[in-house]
């Protein structure tokens, strides 16, 4: 049977150790590099009074932000950067220095022994306002609330990693995750969206606070388990990797009881339901009967593509 997960970048071992916590020396012939290979795009389709040059300095000014820090320790070669993408839809412009509208955040990582890019994260937050002054640099300060707009990229950049490296070695991705959870306290006094417990069941506070929870550590064994003991096994033994991956969806029921349609669950699935149908729709009648139930249940607004794909 031939899926389409095809061969990987050999220097995806080195990134694994490295995740994993050891120990490597300083290798000559791979120059350092930051973390995040993000793609930025700003666009804002319905704002006629604000030049577009506005908006295209916005974008050079965030992709600049994202990937020209440093978010770690870590060195990274060019070919183990982290690959992800952000969409910026400005929805409403209050003269020509305050903004309001969404970010859609996407990030990938590499399966081993492919080249094929599996799903890490996928979020659409509906709360973004900020301000900016054409052409100014966006300076971030870990210690402080400085403004909506720097806050809210340094967070999504350290869930992008935070969850990155927790997809490489088991809960290895908790120094970003604690990272993004203090940007979100440093906010709190800010005044702006998306940051307080009380405003949403669905923003940036629970997306962070729950991830950390012990309620929800079946959701972090499952990134684990689904990309290391799964998708990067796919190559050598599929039936084992599927299984694995199964037996990894399955332990978040323990999850889903406690909180029933969590965001955190709807983040999981936004990102991963196509690729779990496609994995799973030509395995065995046994296989796909014993993961049907536990999908629809734990993501209930693709009940019928589960259906219709693994009946």
């Amino acid at each position: 049977m031939t899926l389409d997960f095809p061969s990987m970048y050999p220097s995806d071992l080195f990134k694994a150790c490295v995740l994993f916590g050891a120990i490597v020396l300083a290798n000559p012939t791979k120059s350092a590099a930051q973390e995040l290979n993000c793609s930025v795009q700003v666009i804002a389709p319905k704002i006629a009074n604000v030049e577009p040059s506005v908006f295209e300095s916005l974008e050079d000014g965030i992709r600049e932000f994202m990937n020209g820090r440093r978010w770690t320790n870590d060195n990274f070669s060019f070919d183990e950067l982290i690959e992800c993408t952000m969409q910026i839809t400005i929805i409403k412009a209050i003269g020509n220095t305050r903004f309001s509208g969404s970010i859609q955040i996407q990030s990938n990582r590499p399966v081993f022994n492919s080249d094929y890019n599996t799903p890490v994260l996928f979020v659409l937050d509906g709360d973004f306002e900020f301000e900016w002054v054409n052409g100014t640099s966006i300076l971030f300060n870990p210690g402080q609330h400085r403004d909506n707009l720097s806050s809210v990229l340094a967070y999504y950049s350290y869930m992008i990693i935070g969850m990155d490296y927790d997809s490489f070695g088991l809960e290895s991705g908790s120094e970003y995750l604690l990272k993004a959870q203090t940007i979100v306290a440093n906010a709190q006094n800010a005044g702006g969206s998306g940051w307080k417990a009380g405003q949403s069941k669905q923003n940036r506070y629970w997306l962070v606070e729950n991830y950390l929870s012990q309620t929800f550590r079946p959701l972090r064994l499952c990134m684990y388990n689904y990309h290391r003991k799964g998708f990067d096994l796919l190559h050598d033994d599929i039936e084992t990797a599927r299984l694995n991956i199964a037996d990894a969806l399955i332990e978040m029921r323990s999850t889903n009881r406690i909180r029933p349609g969590s965001y955190n669950l709807q983040v999981f699935f936004l990102a991963k339901n196509d690729e779990i149908i496609k994995l799973f729709a030509p395995a065995s009648e046994a296989e796909r009967v014993r993961l049907l139930p536990v999908l629809k249940q734990m993501d209930p607004g693709n009940i019928s593509k589960y259906d219709d794909a693994l009946m």
